[in-house]
């Protein structure tokens, strides 16, 4: 009879309790049960997470799924609150110095960035602001080229990007504009323009995808430092969706198709497949994380929520190996 050790060239490890481990198909026997076991992947899974301290839509997001930062957004009101998730609960952080709903951000917890919106509760005023965070505090940075509201932002402090959006009376933007640290300059235009679209990765491969144009939008596009170029359409065309991950490995959730829905998609570079559904089907929420450790929070079912829920893919789990 083959043995293991002839077949993966080491042995069964002996545990008097399961190990901790995040490693697929590891394999190990446990001398208090006297089973072999294993980790095995169940697939993907959203889980529930701590609930934002202040229920808001229109929510800017930076981060990991451990360490995220959402800021802004609209109550019955806008909001310059900031809170930081620590991978179970959130906590409040320092406080905007505009108050605003639909800014766009990026970088991490503790060097932030967020930009444009709307910064009073009258839809035709939108604002250029941007503003950086250090992990207790904003202070003031360059100021966008166009200012606008419902746009894509991604990348880092030193290193951002933000695309597409709107103007009241200005329509659907293509705009794209790059930050520095210190100052906004111009970048390829979009292909599409739309507003309400999702966007993820770094200043020098981005991904944009989603949005409104006279329609819900299943575009996606791909950014190389410089131009746009199309990638493959979301399998549900929609708006207001969250978002994480990279330009190669991408992660799309929630978002508003006439109605709300939970629908969540993983991008590989070049295709969208759809993956399990979050809890709450919602629109207009915020994003942060990888595509295999996400989270999304916040947005809007039939009034602003604060639930936050954690993406994990694959989700891992302890088994009993049978040898019968």
């Amino acid at each position: 009879m083959t043995t293991y050790k002839e077949i993966f060239g080491k042995y069964v490890k002996n545990y008097s309790s399961d190990p901790s481990s995040d490693i697929e198909g590891q394999i190990w026997y446990n001398t208090t049960s006297g089973t072999f076991k294993s980790q095995v992947s169940l697939g993907a899974a959203w889980a529930s997470g701590g609930s934002l301290s202040t229920a808001r839509r229109l929510i800017g997001n930076a981060g990991t799924q451990t360490s995220a930062l959402g800021f802004g957004g609209y109550t019955t009101t806008n909001s310059n609150a900031t809170e930081e998730y620590d991978g179970s609960a959130w906590s409040g952080g320092g406080n905007m110095g505009t108050a605003r709903r639909n800014p766009s951000g990026a970088g991490t917890q503790t060097a932030g960035l967020g930009f444009g919106g709307q910064p009073t509760n009258g839809v035709a005023t939108v604002t250029n602001a941007t503003e950086e965070y250090d992990g207790s505090a904003w202070a003031g940075g360059g100021n966008l080229g166009t200012a606008r509201y419902a746009f894509a932002g991604c990348g880092t402090q030193t290193a951002g990007l933000g695309f597409g959006g709107y103007v009241e009376g200005g329509g659907d933007k293509n705009n794209t504009e790059e930050y520095d640290g210190s100052a906004w300059t111009t970048g390829g235009n979009l292909g599409t323009a739309r507003r309400r679209l999702a966007g993820c990765g770094t200043q020098t491969a981005g991904l944009g995808f989603g949005g409104y144009t006279t329609t819900f939008s299943a575009a996606t596009e791909e950014y190389n430092g410089s131009a746009w170029t199309a990638g493959g359409n979301l399998g549900t065309a929609r708006y207001g969706l969250g978002a994480a991950g990279t330009q190669t490995a991408g992660l799309g959730f929630g978002g508003f198709t006439g109605t709300n829905v939970n629908i969540t998609e993983e991008y590989d570079g070049t295709s969208w497949t759809a993956s399990t559904t979050m809890t709450t089907a919602r629109r207009l929420l915020g994003g942060a994380g990888i595509q295999t450790s996400a989270l999304g929070f916040g947005g809007f079912t039939t009034t602003s929520v604060a639930n936050t829920e954690e993406y994990t893919d694959p989700t891992l789990a302890v088994q009993t190996i049978t040898t019968s």
